[in-house]
């Protein structure tokens, strides 16, 4: 079975960093897009940043310029370095990977989702 290790979630004050990191890990063949959701009380999921094959990286516009996306495929990880956090991207952060597996073709699976609080 397919599972995403995520890390680095915590509480922090406005205007600090957190770094967030996703491995994929156990039985798959190839990794496909990656990203990061978030979802904050009462909200429905929300899209942060994603890395689409032959598409490159995309951000929300609410954390454009203060997130960056980077993927490591020699590791199976996703990083996200969040700088100049706000009180609004307090939510719990989910990893999701697209994963093929000749056994049973593609599939998209979800971390255990991280939280991260920003106090103002």
């Amino acid at each position: 079975q397919v599972q995403l290790v995520e890390s680095g979630g915590g509480s922090v004050q406005a205007g600090d960093s957190l770094r967030l990191s996703c491995t994929v890990s156990r039985t798959f063949d190839t990794i496909g897009d990656m990203g990061w959701y978030r979802q904050a009380a009462g909200n429905q999921r929300e899209l942060v940043a994603t890395n689409t094959i032959g598409d490159g990286m995309k951000y929300a516009d609410s954390v454009q310029g203060r997130f960056v996306l980077t993927r490591e495929d020699a590791k199976e990880s996703i990083y996200l370095q969040m700088n100049n956090l706000k009180p609004e991207d307090t939510g719990v952060y989910y990893c999701k990977a697209r994963v093929f597996r000749a056994l049973d073709g593609y599939g998209d699976f979800w971390g255990q989702g991280p939280q991260v609080t920003v106090a103002s």
